[in-house]
């Protein structure tokens, strides 16, 4: 399969620049792409439902692209109308009837709220509406009250309150954007524009053909952890601790040299010893020598004992002997003692007949 590649979200770039915000000219830009993809899919009848940053990719040239349409929702091809009655979205991005609990809204209407909240925060670096949970946050855009930055301007700030505003009936309509002045106008480029993160996966090529990223999302692991052990002028080196079913204390590690990464072979740690390394080893032999003192030492005890069992029974056995053949040596005597009363009794009965 074949996909568009996209080099990353619209939230990426805000959170790499700290004002968390786009220059006018190319908010701008974006925003155009945004209304162009809404009218798009409000023509195929779907209600995306989550448009935000976050959820806004761009391409090496610029493109936008919405994505992530898993809570939209394909209207009925022979719906009267754009009537939703769920939502799913984030809530800092929901318009005050979703967030009064309605039963029923417009579906469209919805979008644009979202977009115009979209709007409000790559111009300004903030959101309309705050909340330190969220029931204070809803409770916030229930209310429907907020302000705009002076700085914005007078035609952005006029597209921003005709996009939030608080009754879906009276709010702008994709054709009402399309026609604003703000929207309409070439936006000069007065300063530079915030340029696309580099990707962290470029610094390692070699990196996704490996087992690697599958271990880090078995295990948890961040790249962050072993910041300290990249050298971007000599290898990469990534280090990660594993915990084996019955054992513990196992540390994998991959060191990289770009000398040999263009070959695509691994180096060992015997090949780059580093200190770290030795000393890992070094305490993994006398682990390892340690149990194997314990186990012989275990079946010198079991041994042992096996030894004392077989003592004692060769003992009970001896005694056991030794009492039988008492009881037959008194047997022996008791016979004799009956022999010789029978014959007394014999030389007393001849005597009284020859009397």
């Amino acid at each position: 399969m074949v996909m568009e590649y996209c080099v990353c979200g619209m939230q990426e770039m805000l959170d790499s620049v700290p004002a968390k915000q786009f220059p006018v000219f190319q908010a701008h830009r974006y925003f155009c792409q945004l209304i162009d993809g809404l009218e798009y899919l409000h023509c195929q009848g779907i209600v995306h439902k989550d448009i935000k940053p976050g959820n806004l990719l761009l391409t090496t040239d610029g493109t936008l692209k919405i994505s992530d349409l898993g809570v939209a929702e394909a209207l009925h091809p022979f719906a009267e109308d754009d009537t939703c009655r769920t939502s799913q979205g984030s809530p800092a991005f929901q318009p005050p009837e979703i967030a009064n609990g309605l039963d029923t809204f417009s579906g469209f209407k919805v979008d644009i709220w979202s977009a115009g909240v979209t709007l409000y925060n790559i111009t300004t670096g903030l959101y309309p509406f705050e909340g330190d949970n969220i029931y204070k946050l809803f409770e916030n855009i229930g209310k429907g009250d907020y302000t705009v930055p002076e700085d914005c301007g007078p035609l952005l700030s006029d597209l921003l309150r005709g996009m939030l505003t608080y009754d879906p009936a009276k709010r702008f309509s994709l054709q009402q954007i399309r026609q604003h002045s703000w929207f309409r106008k070439k936006h000069p480029q007065a300063e530079a524009c915030v340029p696309i993160p580099p990707s962290p996966e470029t610094r390692d090529r070699w990196r996704s053909m490996t087992v690697v990223p599958y271990l880090e999302d078995l295990h948890g692991y961040t790249e962050e952890e072993d910041e300290e052990l990249f050298d971007l002028e000599d290898e990469i080196i990534f280090t990660q601790d594993f915990t084996v079913p019955g054992d513990e204390g196992y540390q994998i590690l991959g060191i990289w040299s770009r000398g040999k990464a263009e070959q695509g072979e691994q180096l060992s740690a015997e090949e780059y010893p580093l200190p770290e390394v030795k000393e890992q080893e070094a305490a993994l032999e006398a682990d390892t020598e340690q149990r194997r003192e314990l186990l012989n030492l275990q079946g010198a005890q079991s041994a042992g004992g096996r030894l004392q069992e077989a003592d004692a029974d060769q003992r009970r056995e001896l005694l056991n002997l030794q009492g039988a053949q008492s009881a037959g040596g008194r047997l022996q005597e008791a016979d004799v003692d009956q022999r010789r009363e029978l014959l007394n009794l014999q030389g007393a009965q001849s005597a009284g007949g020859r009397c």
